[in-house]
């Protein structure tokens, strides 16, 4: 490979880095707002309607929120850029070639990324363009009752067995994306190996188990132990 194609590849793997690790924080801050779902009802309805009353009219976060547009865009289409230039090469990754000692889901990054792009276009139909462009009734505070729109959704079953299923490929895309971009961004330093590995781990887990519980609870809180 040349030296521009060597600069090219390098800038993509840098790109897709900075765009996943500022998707990883925006997962924090998205799962700590939705964590209010797991208050009881009534004070659920009120926080979570409030919250998304705050987030949609407060002009820094609308700002945040273009930014995240770029980069799930940004990060999908350089993924695809990258898998393709892959494939034109002539033999396989190094992971590819050590499917002993390889993790599963490191040779599966495209099928985990797949199963989460079409996870988020159900998800932004059915919620983000609902709030935004849907006709929501109201509640005793004059907000968008987002929060009915929530249990409405997550009263199928089916849809929360794939809610969790996406969220088991969200989990494992993340353990190997981290770690990827560790090595891209060169902070997976010999030195610091065991603590990257650890946070790594335990960021996966959290993020992947902690949205997976929520729907979860909703089900069987709203529509099976209620009944």
């Amino acid at each position: 490979m040349d030296q521009n194609g060597t600069f090219s590849s390098l800038m993509r793997k840098t790109l897709m880095a900075l765009t996943g690790l500022f998707l990883c924080f925006f997962l924090v801050i998205h799962l700590l707002g939705n964590l209010q779902l797991l208050l009881p009802a009534a004070q659920a309805r009120e926080s979570f309607n409030g919250y998304s009353q705050l987030l949609s009219g407060n002009i820094f976060i609308k700002i945040i929120s273009y930014v995240l547009y770029a980069s799930i865009v940004i990060h999908c289409i350089d993924a695809l850029l990258i898998t393709l230039k892959n494939k034109k090469v002539p033999g396989k990754y190094l992971y590819d070639q050590r499917n002993v000692t390889s993790k599963w889901y490191s040779r599966n990054m495209g099928i985990l990324g797949t199963i989460i792009l079409v996870f988020l276009v159900f998800h932004f139909k059915d919620f983000w363009y609902q709030y935004k462009f849907g006709s929501l009734p109201v509640d005793q505070h004059g907000q968008k009752d987002l929060y009915g729109v929530v249990i409405g959704v997550y009263g199928d079953w089916w849809y929360v067995l794939l809610y969790m299923l996406a969220m088991f490929a969200l989990g494992f895309h993340l353990l190997h994306g981290f770690f990827s971009a560790a090595r891209s961004l060169g902070v997976y330093h010999p030195k610091y190996v065991r603590w990257v590995r650890v946070f790594g781990i335990w960021y996966s887990y959290t993020i992947a188990i902690g949205f997976a519980i929520i729907p979860l609870y909703i089900y069987l809180s709203q529509y099976v132990l209620w009944n």
